[in-house]
């Protein structure tokens, strides 16, 4: 079963969630940086635009806020391993980071964590608008997993 997780602070608001999949990391890497493809096997998204690429930009137009892109700079790539969005308001104000990380385990399988992170000085202010992510996440996880192993 695969459970995603919210936790608050007064400066910090993050969502995670983690599974199991049965594919090695290079299967799964190349479903999480392939955005043209998206929309194929992620029920989450509507579309990803731009090249999954160091330092590029893309925005990504999530199922959960409707007609929204949400601009984030790929900000860190470590080939079948890690990569990191980041997005928010200049100055600090607010910022969203969301972590993927890739773990090979015995056996052939691989664990991915996925975390969003929220804080700046608006955090208080903005997560008001912030709709509840666990769902989300939970099935962006077991789509992934379907695909991967399938």
């Amino acid at each position: 079963m695969i459970q995603a997780k919210k936790e608050q602070t007064s400066s910090n608001l993050q969502y995670s969630v983690s599974a199991a999949i049965q594919a090695p990391p290079e299967k799964i890497w190349s479903y999480l940086t392939n955005a043209a493809d998206y929309p194929n096997w992620n029920s989450t998204v509507d579309r990803v635009e731009g090249d999954i690429v160091l330092g590029k930009k893309i925005k990504v137009f999530a199922k959960i806020s409707p007609n929204r892109a949400f601009p984030v700079a790929v900000a860190e790539l470590e080939t079948n391993r890690k990569m990191v969005w980041k997005g928010g308001m200049p100055f600090g104000l607010f910022k969203g980071i969301r972590t993927f990380l890739l773990s090979s385990n015995s056996g052939g399988s691989t664990t991915i964590d996925m975390t969003e992170n929220f804080s700046g000085l608006l955090l208080s202010m903005m997560s008001k608008s912030i709709p509840d992510l666990r769902p989300a996440f939970e099935d962006f996880v077991k789509d992934l997993k379907t695909v991967a192993e399938g």
